[in-house]
């Protein structure tokens, strides 16, 4: 059986990144909940299960770049191709 007490799983404070985002983990961006609680009722999350569903996209990107990519490309590589055309 899992358990974990809520209250010792609250995410750290939210620094404001601009004004409709907010990061709590390093490299972790979401909409402000306070402009989400408007179209969708938010709902707490521990520590761990965003850390969990975090390394999940990472794991799924990856699986994605080894299953469909060519090659990967960085952003600056789009932007110095971009500005060569």
């Amino acid at each position: 059986m899992l358990g974990f007490r809520l209250s010792d799983q609250k995410p750290p404070e939210a620094k404001r990144v601009n004004d409709v985002v907010v990061m709590r983990f390093d490299h972790v961006y979401e909409v402000d909940p306070a402009l989400m609680a408007e179209h969708v009722r938010q709902q707490d999350l521990p520590n761990w299960e965003v850390e969990r569903i975090v390394a999940s996209r990472w794991d799924h990107l990856s699986w994605m770049h080894d299953h469909w990519a060519d090659a990967k490309l960085s952003g600056e590589e789009l932007l110095e191709e971009l500005a060569a055309e």
